[in-house]
């Protein structure tokens, strides 16, 4: 594996930077969330892992500009060139980013898809003696019951993923009380988790009792809070002879308590970053339709599992290969495409479009486009939108958060669970630089039927046979 990397870094060096050495890993990314109502921030972290496990802290910015898609990289072999000059502190600033995994067909692949168990771990600081919940309630949260997180994962990726297999353990006792592993601030407050050491002492202190080889994600549930934040992502260790990226999260109890927290950090594990709206206020967490967004308004209540997740955008479904090339419609040339019919997001089965992926001119870069899809009230995950609507969102590739979904109202509303958010029958959309044109001309019962102008006014008719 070494020699292997040592190749790969050698065959980019005259490509990036002919000057300067490759530094060559597994791209970990990770994101923390705080408690609803926190003054905090979230948290967005990146590292280059090593084969040997030695970690690099990378500037998350410059990675944003470095790559034309950080986050199709994550998981994944990286290639670093870094900018010209010293570096300042322990945090690497990349001039280039690219993707150095092995295998053609691996990076063609969908991103996640098949069977991904997790083992959810229950570790209790040493000085915290409370068990919040026993491990039938994790098992149930995890399940394939109606409203839990198998149904929920099958549900959103179109039966493309589930979890079935998943399994818990515990209570374990780590080996540090609460203080070890959250050090207190200089004024007595808390400071930030040290997330590496929780993760390999619950892991550690659960393996005698766990083979860890066949599962994709770990969970690991604290009896007490974290830092700020939940926090979800990946981890690259080896485990029971495995070597390789896990899924990962850290979810103090008020995370547990609520489903959907918690699919909402399974989702980073995944791979996912935040939704947001386009408010620009800096807070990925104005959009409701959207669970990687606001987990918390615009959610079921269940009487035991608590805020309900709904689902996620287009584009996050589609980042994750999920959508069926035969569901997604690209519209890259000027014209009228009329009569498009658009079924919900959520329906399994659909023979029609599903997403609609609309290419701006030649002038804006090709991570810079926009896509479409439609949202309706229906039983379960979804039952508490704001409504029955069609929603757009602007993609761009190098923001932490690509897909912000559009507000016809200025400025835009703060949350996007206003009607300038929700287009329906009668309303139309202008891209602001006037690219294109999106009207919603009648409703279906699984959906809706728009009419795109793009650019030119060339007119032809778009069906499916």
């Amino acid at each position: 594996m070494k020699a292997l990397l040592l190749t790969l870094a050698a065959a980019l060096v005259p490509v990036l930077c002919a000057a300067q050495a490759v530094q060559t890993g597994t791209l970990e990314l990770r994101w923390g969330d705080p408690v609803p109502g926190s003054s905090e921030a979230s948290r967005f972290e990146a590292r280059i892992t090593d084969a040997d496990g030695h970690r690099k802290s990378i500037d998350t910015q410059q990675a944003l500009r470095a790559s034309r898609d950080l986050f199709s990289l994550y998981g994944r072999t990286i290639g670093v060139t870094l900018l010209p000059g010293p570096q300042v502190g322990d945090t690497l600033a990349p001039e280039s980013i690219v993707d150095a995994t092995p295998s053609a067909a691996a990076a063609r692949a969908p991103r996640v898809a098949g069977p991904q168990p997790w083992v959810t771990l229950l570790c209790k600081f040493a000085d915290i003696a409370v068990e919040p919940h026993d491990t039938g309630y994790f098992t149930q949260m995890l399940s394939n019951d109606t409203g839990r997180l198998d149904r929920y994962w099958r549900e959103v990726s179109y039966d493309k993923v589930d979890i079935v297999g998943s399994e818990v353990y515990g209570w374990f006792t780590l080996p540090f009380p609460r203080v070890h592993y959250v050090p207190h601030n200089s004024d007595g407050t808390d400071g930030s988790a040290d997330l590496d050491a929780l993760w390999d002492d619950c892991t550690h202190a659960a393996d005698a009792s766990v083979d860890f080889t066949p599962f994709a994600g770990i969970n690991t549930m604290y009896n007490g809070n974290l830092d700020c934040c939940a926090w979800g992502g990946g981890r690259y260790a080896t485990l029971d002879g495995v070597n390789r990226l896990w899924y990962s999260t850290w979810e103090p109890p008020w995370g547990y308590a609520n489903e959907a927290p918690l699919a909402h950090e399974m989702g980073h594990g995944f791979g996912l970053p935040h939704a947001n709206n386009s408010d620009g206020d800096g807070s990925p967490y104005d959009n409701p339709w959207d669970v990687m967004s606001d987990a918390w308004d615009n959610a079921g209540d269940d009487a035991t599992f608590g805020a309900q997740p709904k689902h996620i955008n287009i584009w996050s479904r589609d980042h994750l290969g999920w959508i069926d090339p035969q569901r997604k419609l690209t519209v890259s040339a000027d014209g009228l495409l009329s009569g498009i019919v658009l079924d919900r997001a959520s329906l399994a089965g659909s023979t029609n479009t599903q997403m609609i992926e609309v290419i701006l001119p030649a002038t804006e870069p090709d991570s810079h486009y926009y896509v479409i899809e439609a949202r309706k009230r229906v039983p379960g995950f979804e039952s508490h939108l704001a409504g029955d609507a069609v929603i757009i969102h602007e993609v761009k590739l190098g923001r932490g958060e690509p897909a912000w979904s559009v507000d016809a109202t200025v400025p835009p509303a703060d949350v996007a669970n206003d009607p300038g958010s929700m287009f329906v029958v009668g309303e139309s959309w202008i891209e602001p630089n006037g690219a294109f044109t999106v009207t919603v001309t009648a409703q279906t019962p699984e959906g809706f039927l728009l009419d795109v102008q793009r650019g030119s006014d060339v007119i032809f008719a778009y069906g499916f046979d």
